[in-house]
């Protein structure tokens, strides 16, 4: 069975075999290989992104979701602290994120809301 996404993820790898620390696409990629189920490869690329561009915020929310998707939800917790501190705050969008559903009933989850919630 081919991913809906086959051909835009091999033209990212294409890419990066000849740029490896192209962060934009390896953005690209690690978003298309978390859609197409490859949770694993995305996990690797949103660790690589995130050493790349250590102050993007939304690069380490994506990484807190694929820690999130692999049941490593005290990992995933303590990088979305590091998102927040870097400034994410798209509170509504998280509620909604399917990724993040496997935290919601954690109360670590919660009390990280609230906190961050408070100081905007």
């Amino acid at each position: 069975m081919t991913s809906d996404f086959e051909f835009e993820m091999e033209f990212c790898r294409s890419i990066l075999k000849r740029d490896a620390e192209n962060a934009a696409t390896i953005e690209m990629l690690a978003g298309y290989c978390t859609k197409a189920g490859n949770i694993d490869e995305g996990l690797e690329l949103d660790q690589r992104f995130v050493q790349l561009q250590p102050d993007n915020a939304v690069g380490h929310y994506n990484l807190a979701c694929s820690l999130a998707l692999k049941n490593r939800s005290e990992d995933a917790i303590s990088t979305l602290r590091t998102a927040f501190e870097k400034g994410y705050r798209d509170f509504g969008w998280m509620m909604e994120d399917a990724d993040l559903k496997g935290l919601h009933d954690n109360p670590a989850f919660s009390a990280l809301l609230a906190e961050f919630r408070v100081q905007q």
